[in-house]
């Protein structure tokens, strides 16, 4: 009798065998040859052959016995379709080959509903049905396994590819000012965006948010968002009008208990700093011996149709710096469960005013870093750093 707990030893060391040796476009013919040479003898199986899914039919890609294509209506499919895995160990199956009467037994694996591949094999004189089917149902069941959480694995590489995308790879050029910015996620996709926009050669967009949550939903509400400001702004829409219609479309597209904090800005040259903040941790403007909070103008995006939302202004002067951060960075545990904390962040961007925005945003990652022994971030993490140039006095004549 076939002793499960060996089988399954034999098949992990198989199957782990097989994806190291094997690139994409193999790993199901390997599996479907080392399946037969590691099991055939014993469970009575041989001559295996694959199949993969070209609209409703099966074309065979692997194995030289049987037909080229098995159609939608043939037994085989429609047993497939119902079961999963079948012995066709009915008499009307049978076929004589020069190894004897034989009868084929199959079972289906996929990736995605639309996409299946077709294992069958044919069984020899002397095979057991409960053997047989519990090897079939096993390697099924492993192979499914496996090729679901690497499709889940390449979706999710995917959508942080495409999230990579959607974030500025560099600064704007914007004179008299210095840029910068980082997002940490905590999964490989996060909830966190921050964005620049061109508004011409005198003003540009800056903004910043944060999801509920983090993951591929939280990132998916991210797209949305980014898509949305930009589509609006660039269009030369009002800043509240955009907003407020972005608001509506988070409200109807999104779970009720999302939501998402959104602070737009827009700069110009001569340092006025038009804003809205919809619920965001406020930025944080420093100037010379004094700090001044952006606090929210209105409510989150998502859960409510409407959103109260207001404009305000604020002004940096020569010298000022703008630090703009996402909760990630005040949240992060330390020791005895202590907090990050706004105080240690102010304290680091007072001591910094007068350095680079590269350097301050430097400082604050490898500040809050260092606070958390080093650990992974347990949320996303964003900091954006705006900094105005200190004028530079002009030589007498």
């Amino acid at each position: 009798m076939l002793d499960p707990k060996a089988f399954y030893r034999a098949l992990d060391a198989l199957l782990a065998r097989i994806r190291l040796q094997s690139d994409g476009s193999s790993f199901l013919p390997d599996i479907l040859a080392a399946f037969e040479a590691s099991f055939g003898p014993s469970l009575r199986f041989s001559s295996g052959r694959l199949y993969e899914q070209l609209d409703e039919d099966f074309v065979r890609i692997a194995g030289s016995r049987g037909p080229e294509r098995l159609h939608a209506d043939h037994p085989i499919v429609q047993a497939i379709d119902e079961h999963g895995s079948y012995l066709f160990d009915r008499a009307e199956f049978a076929e004589t080959t020069d190894n004897g009467i034989v009868v084929p037994a199959a079972f289906a694996v996929w990736r995605t509903s639309l996409r299946r591949w077709l294992f069958v094999y044919d069984l020899l004189e002397g095979w057991s049905h409960e053997e047989v089917a519990f090897a079939m149902n096993a390697v099924r069941f492993a192979l499914n396994n496996r090729l679901q959480a690497e499709a889940v694995r390449n979706d999710m590489e995917q959508a942080a590819e495409i999230q990579r995308s959607l974030l500025p790879s560099g600064v704007p050029t914007f004179p008299g000012f210095e840029f910068a910015a980082r997002s940490i996620p905590a999964e490989s996709v996060g909830g966190d965006f921050f964005d620049y926009i061109d508004l011409g050669p005198d003003v540009v967009g800056i903004s910043i948010g944060d999801a509920s949550g983090h993951g591929l939903p939280a990132a998916l509400l991210v797209r949305d968002v980014i898509t949305g400001i930009r589509m609006g702004m660039e269009a030369q829409l009002k800043m509240l009008h955009t907003m407020k219609k972005l608001n509506r479309i988070v409200h109807r597209s999104s779970w009720s208990s999302r939501f998402m904090s959104v602070f737009y800005g827009e700069i110009e040259h001569n340092g006025n700093l038009l804003y809205a903040n919809a619920g965001h941790v406020s930025p944080m403007l420093f100037s010379e011996g004094r700090m001044v909070e952006l606090e929210p103008t209105g409510t989150v995006f998502g859960p409510l149709p409407e959103i109260p939302l207001e404009r305000n202004f604020v002004r940096m002067a020569p010298g000022d710096l703008l630090v703009l951060i996402s909760d990630g960075i005040i949240e992060r545990s330390g020791p005895g469960d202590e907090m990050y904390g706004t105080e240690r962040l102010v304290a680091l961007a007072r001591d910094l005013r007068t350095e680079s925005a590269q350097t301050v945003l430097q400082a604050i990652f490898d500040d809050a870093d260092r606070f958390g022994g080093s650990s992974p971030w347990a949320d996303d993490a964003t900091v954006m750093v705006v900094r105005r140039l200190p004028t530079v006095p002009r030589r007498g004549r």
